[in-house]
């Protein structure tokens, strides 16, 4: 009965610390109902035992949220989803970089992708992205060390990206002739 209680204490402490995100998030148009912080914490809940993973303390959904609440990829039509799914690439590249990155790095790199290469594609993140970089920790990199988790992909980005020269002469062909 003890831990019962003990627990229920807990997820009522998770829940309280989710729900005082409102008052930051609320600045970009963000606030969660106290249903929608249940689900975050249920799917949280759900993607540690995915992953098989425990997790001591606060847990990453305030983090997460804190981390990813002024991007210009999510509004209040697509918050509660891509924090669940931000937190379920979480855990399962925490697993894939063998915890040699803190979680603030993690979080850094995640967010710094999804913004600027990214452009709020999930599935680019999680699929191309963290994975690259997932390769690039387990071979043993270790310059995420040093910045925190900023200013790392680029190293080991394999994709070609648009050259804006390029681009715009292209651009001048097809309307100016």
């Amino acid at each position: 009965m003890d831990t019962n209680w003990m627990i229920y204490l807990q997820s009522q402490n998770q829940l309280a610390k989710v729900m005082e995100t409102n008052r930051t998030t609320e600045k970009w148009g963000l606030v969660l109902n106290e249903q929608e912080a249940k689900l975050i914490l249920e799917e949280r809940a759900h993607a540690l035992r995915q992953e098989r993973r425990v997790e001591f303390g606060p847990g990453i959904a305030e983090k997460v949220i804190y981390e990813f609440c002024n991007s210009d990829f999510i509004n209040q039509e697509n918050y509660v989803d891509t924090i669940i799914r931000l937190q379920e690439i979480f855990y399962l590249y925490k697993n894939e970089m063998q915890d040699e990155i803190t979680d603030d790095e993690l979080l850094h790199l995640m967010k710094e992708q999804f913004e600027n290469l990214c452009y709020g594609d999930l599935d680019y993140l999680e699929g191309t992205c963290l994975d690259n970089f997932a390769q690039a920790i387990r071979a043993g990199y270790e310059g995420h060390k040093k910045t925190d988790g900023y200013g790392q992909y680029a190293a080991f980005d394999q994709e070609k990206r648009w050259d804006y020269e390029l681009y715009y002469e292209t651009l001048k062909e097809l309307c100016w002739g």
